[in-house]
């Protein structure tokens, strides 16, 4: 089959690399924390759990069959979560050259497009809520509208400043991808830690050095070219 920018080749659909084995119930283990996190945030946990397994398999695009086979779950709310994550934002589903079945993945940069949605909407209408008060209490003390002042000048400071901070995390992701990869090799890990530990030490960052041996590396990226959004 022919592949192009609206496609994604049967050979793409492979583990990107042999670099990271992860143990299952580690995965497993993080899979069913995000999923509780998902649930005590007011979400189903089952999305919950699609998307952290999105975010931890390989190949990053994965079928249903795939999702009920590692989640251990129902077609019906492997279907459900989906759904609802497509409908967020948060994944797409892709079509692959040749083959019928559908594969779902992580949308790249979606984080920052999210709250950027989110927060735009939060921060405007509580800013404007708390105007509204103020608008109420007109003529009240000060003493009695300092609430509400305090509320309405913090979301028009967020209004105006969160746009920069995504225009900083955007600048710094684009310079970051422009850079070549240079993981770290295992045998200098340790030294290289250490000596980060000691710098964040000293300039008094940290009270204790954070556990760097639990970072795990990144997944290498699939060429965005070779998928197709539905």
């Amino acid at each position: 089959a022919e592949t192009g920018p609206g496609n994604m080749s049967a050979a793409n659909h492979k583990p990107l690399t042999t670099e990271v084995s992860l143990p299952m119930n580690n995965m497993h283990e993080y899979v069913e924390s995000f999923g509780l996190y998902w649930e005590e945030a007011g979400l189903p946990r089952m999305a919950g759990r699609i998307l952290s397994w999105l975010l931890i398999c390989d190949p990053p695009h994965q079928t249903m069959h795939e999702l009920t086979d590692a989640l251990q779950a129902s077609k019906s709310s492997i279907s459900t979560g989906t759904r609802m994550l497509i409908q967020m934002g948060i994944i797409e589903r892709l079509s692959m050259s040749g083959q019928r079945r559908d594969y779902y993945r992580v949308v790249p940069d979606s984080w920052s497009h999210i709250m950027e949605e989110k927060a735009k909407k939060q921060f405007t209408e509580l800013r404007r809520l708390s105007e509204r008060g103020l608008a109420l209490l007109d003529g009240a003390s000060p003493a009695r509208r300092q609430r509400l002042e305090e509320m309405r000048d913090f979301y028009v400071f967020m209004e105006r400043e969160y746009p920069l901070i995504l225009d900083h995390w955007r600048a710094h992701r684009a310079a970051s991808e422009s850079q070549p990869a240079r993981p770290l090799q295992p045998e200098l890990r340790s030294s290289v830690d250490e000596d980060v530990e000691l710098s964040h030490s000293q300039s008094g960052l940290y009270t204790e050095a954070p556990d760097f041996e639990e970072r795990k590396p990144c997944l290498e990226t699939i060429d965005n070219k070779k998928y197709h959004k539905l």
